[in-house]
């Protein structure tokens, strides 16, 4: 019991911690809210944006790798066509190699221009790699929309992402992803939970040390973005968006992450299965392949998750006050960060005491993902490994 009250110890610490200075990352409000959208409402006036004049307004190209989408673009790709900009907006889609008519499709639907990517070169990331096929076609705009063919807008969306750009180089949205079936509300706030909580969102806005995009949704200043290197400086990266926002930050960009409800990933994830793939396609990446970061993650992940609730219920089974105390406040901590998130997804707070078997899970998933790479699977995407 005593080796149990240490450790309990130490994860209340951790909890303390992560509750009052991890730069507030269980908040889904950053603090950075956007002024209200003059582009969502057509009797507002267009001079409270960056001017009456269009011109005013910078040149926006979105760009959409599309691997096999052909099934999603229809309920996605319209939305992005229909905003409300008053500036020049283009919207170029890349058929990453499809073989289900993605291209078409995408130009049935009235893109604004359909490439098919090059034959990819060694050593590139296949969606760097479409991309930078979409750069190269997008010509010189203002900004790029970086977004995924799954990713849906609501209107006047890219105003306000504009509007918030204009003392950034990087705005990126997390989209609010799918909850509808069990395990989607089981697994799928928890996923955004813990990215928050290695790349909080208020930190990503200041300084330099935390970097961090969200791929669904990026607008970028094209010449930030080539002044330092632009995606050729990143064309091996599995997490592209993560990549990304270290690449310019490293560089002195400004930057801003989100969550939003106004940017809606449509892709689902219906079976324990398919979430599962989602996460071990890159956790190990992540860790840079490293055997000691892994040994490393899983047992902080222990520590931090399923310490507090092994010393809480041994301790009162064993009626020893110090696990039990330390054990029942770190869950209690843990527990409280995790309700907001929760709510954000309209989920009751009752399934926030079961977030340590789920972190055990993600544990779980994490180990699969060095299994994977092991066996020279890692990374694969509908088909083809990175």
């Amino acid at each position: 019991m005593l080796i149990l009250g240490v450790l309990a110890l130490a994860s209340l610490a951790a909890w303390l911690y992560l509750a009052a200075a991890h730069g507030g990352f269980w908040r889904t409000r950053t603090g950075l809210p956007d002024p209200a959208d003059p582009g969502a409402d057509p009797g507002a006036d267009p001079s409270a944006g960056p001017g009456a004049d269009p011109l005013a307004w910078p040149h926006v190209t979105a760009v959409i790798p599309a691997r096999d989408e052909a099934a999603v673009l229809p309920g996605t790709l319209p939305t992005v066509l229909a905003q409300r900009y008053p500036g020049r907006f283009e919207v170029v889609v890349v058929d990453d190699a499809s073989t289900d008519g993605t291209a078409e499709a995408a130009a049935r639907l009235g893109a604004s221009r359909v490439v098919r990517a090059r034959e990819r070169p060694a050593g590139w990331a296949g969606k760097v790699w479409a991309m930078s096929e979409g750069v190269r076609a997008a010509g010189e705009p203002d900004f790029y929309l970086f977004t995924d063919a799954d990713i849906a807008y609501a209107p006047g969306t890219l105003a306000r992402l504009v509007r918030a750009a204009h003392d950034r180089d990087l705005v990126s949205r997390m989209a609010t992803l799918n909850t509808a079936t069990a395990w989607e509300r089981w697994i799928v706030p928890a996923f955004v939970y813990f990215f928050a909580q290695l790349y909080p969102f208020r930190r990503v806005a200041r300084g330099r040390r935390t970097a961090a995009a969200a791929g669904g949704c990026m607008l970028v200043r094209r010449e930030t973005l080539e002044a330092a290197g632009g995606l050729a400086a990143i064309h091996d990266a599995l997490i592209d968006d993560v990549a990304l926002g270290r690449l310019l930050k490293r560089a002195g960009a400004r930057c801003r992450l989100d969550l939003d409800r106004d940017v809606v990933s449509r892709r689902p994830y219906p079976h324990l299965g398919d979430l599962w793939a989602m996460i071990a396609r890159s956790a190990y990446h992540q860790l840079r392949y490293s055997p000691a970061l892994l040994l490393g993650t899983v047992l902080g992940l222990l520590l931090v998750y399923a310490v507090p609730p092994a010393a809480a219920l041994a301790g009162l089974a064993a009626l020893s006050p110090l696990p039990a105390a330390a054990g029942l406040l770190a869950w209690a901590l843990m527990t409280a960060t995790y309700v907001p998130m929760l709510r954000f997804y309209g989920l009751s707070p009752l399934r926030a005491p079961a977030l340590p078997l789920i972190a055990l899970m993600y544990a779980a998933m994490t180990v699969d993902s060095a299994r994977l790479h092991g066996k020279g699977r890692g990374g694969a995407w509908k088909g083809r490994v990175r």
